[in-house]
C-alpha cells in the first residue's frame, strides 16, 4: 500500500507496466540495431572492436602537411583557417611525417585479415584532432584519395583531446604538437612528437620497419640518470653489477609488446621469414659494457627485438639511413634532429632525465 516502509528503508518506485513495455521494446530495438549493424556486409574492412585492437591515435598535422595551414592559423586566427580549409576542400593535403608509417600499419592490417579474417587483434587508426568539425570534408576526402581506412575521427574543436584518448582505448598518440604529447605521457599514454625528415627516402611499402631507442623510450631512465648525474664510467659499474635485474619499462615497451604479439601471429602461419613487421633496437650505449642488461631486460619480458644495434655512443643518423625505418622513436632532440638530417622519421619522447638537461640547454 502507498506510504508503507520496510525495515530498510522506503521500496523503490517500480515502473509501470507500460513504462516496462516500453523499456522492453528499446532494448530489444536497440540489440536489433546492433545485429543488423554486425551482419552488415562490406567490401571495406571494417573496423576491429577497439577493446580488441592496437589503436593508433594520429593528429592531423602529423598525418598530413597542414604547414601553410597552420600558418594562417597562427597569423589570421582560427576563423580565417576555417575558411581557408573549406575553400580548398577538394584540395589534397600531401603527406605529413606519420602519413608513411600509418600507410605501413595498413599494410600489416591487410596481411593479418588474409590469414585471420574474422580476427580483431589488428590496428585500428584514429584521426584525433583539435580541428573544427567544419575542417573534416578536407580531411575526409583527403584520407579517401590516398585510399586510407580511417574511419574514426575525434574533432575536439579546439579541446585538449587527452580524455578522448583513454576513452578510445590508445596504445599510441602521434601529433606535432609537444605540449599535448608531454599531455598525453603524464596521462600514462604512449606518445612521441612527429618531425619530418629533411630529406625524401623511399619506405619499404611491404614491412613496417620500427626503430626504437632504449633508454627513457623502451626502458625506464634510470641508467640515463646515472649518465648524466654521475658520468659514464659509474654507469659501466652499475649496468654491470645489476645485469640480471631488468631494467624498469619506459613508455614505449607497451607497442614493443603490441608488435611482438601481431608478429607471433604470423610466425604461427609459418611467416616468420615473410613477416611484414620488424622491429629495431638501436641505442648509444656500448655492447660489451653495457648490452647484457638491454638483452636480458627484453629477454625477462618475453619479447624478441629483430635487431639489436649497440653504437656506443657514435651517431645514430647514418645507420638508420641503412634501416629506413617507417618511426625512429628516441627520448633526446639530438638524436632526432641527427636523424631528420640524413632523412629519417623520427618521433621524440618527452620521457625522463633527457627532458631536463634539454630544457636547460
Amino acid at each position: 500500500a502507498p506510504g508503507t516502509m520496510s525495515g530498510s528503508g522506503p521500496e523503490a518506485p517500480q515502473p509501470s507496466d507500460a513504462a516496462q513495455v516500453r523499456l522492453q521494446e528499446a532494448e530489444q530495438d536497440g540489440a536489433a540495431a546492433k545485429a543488423l549493424y554486425d551482419n552488415l556486409v562490406s567490401k571495406r574492412p571494417r573496423p576491429p572492436k577497439p577493446q580488441h585492437a592496437i589503436t593508433v591515435a594520429v593528429s592531423s598535422r602529423a598525418l598530413f602537411d597542414l604547414v601553410e595551414e597552420r600558418r594562417i592559423y597562427e597569423e589570421q586566427g582560427v576563423e580565417k583557417y576555417v575558411e581557408y580549409q573549406q575553400d580548398n576542400e577538394n584540395v589534397t593535403l600531401k603527406p605529413g611525417p606519420a602519413f608513411y608509417f600509418v600507410k605501413a600499419l595498413e599494410h600489416v592490417n591487410t596481411r593479418l585479415l588474409e590469414l585471420y579474417p574474422d580476427d580483431d587483434e589488428r590496428f585500428d587508426i584514429v584521426l584525433m584532432t583539435n580541428n573544427h568539425a567544419q575542417v573534416g570534408v578536407r580531411l575526409i576526402n583527403s584520407i579517401n584519395h590516398y585510399g586510407l581506412t580511417i574511419e574514426r575521427f575525434c574533432m575536439t574543436g579546439g579541446k585538449s583531446p587527452i580524455d578522448y584518448l583513454t576513452a578510445y582505448l590508445t596504445n599510441l598518440y602521434l601529433s606535432a604538437d609537444s605540449e599535448k604529447v608531454q599531455e598525453a605521457i603524464e596521462a600514462g599514454i604512449a606518445s612521441a612528437t612527429m618531425f619530418t625528415a629533411n630529406k625524401d627516402v623511399a619506405y619499404s611499402d611491404t614491412q613496417l620497419r620500427v626503430a626504437f631507442d632504449g633508454d627513457a623510450v623502451l626502458f625506464s631512465d634510470e641508467s640515463e640518470q646515472i649518465v648524466k648525474e654521475q658520468g659514464l664510467d659509474r654507469f659501466f659499474e652499475h649496468e654491470q653489477l645489476n645485469e640480471n635485474k631488468p631494467l624498469a619499462q619506459g613508455p614505449l615497451k607497451g607497442f614493443l609488446e603490441d608488435l611482438g604479439k601481431l608478429q607471433k601471429k604470423f610466425y604461427a602461419k609459418n611467416e616468420r621469414l615473410n613477416c611484414p613487421i620488424r622491429t629495431f633496437l638501436v641505442t648509444a650505449r656500448s655492447a660489451a659494457s653495457s648490452g647484457a642488461r638491454v638483452l636480458k631486460t627484453l629477454r625477462s619480458w618475453g619479447l624478441e627485438i629483430d635487431e639489436a644495434l649497440f653504437l656506443a655512443g657514435a651517431p645514430k643518423g647514418p645507420i638508420l639511413v641503412k634501416i629506413r625505418p617507417h618511426i625512429f622513436f628516441d627520448d633526446q632532440m639530438f638524436h632526432i634532429e641527427g636523424a631528420q638530417k640524413l632523412g629519417t622519421i623520427a618521433a621524440h619522447v618527452p620521457y625522463g632525465i633527457a627532458q631536463k638537461y634539454h630544457k636547460s640547454a
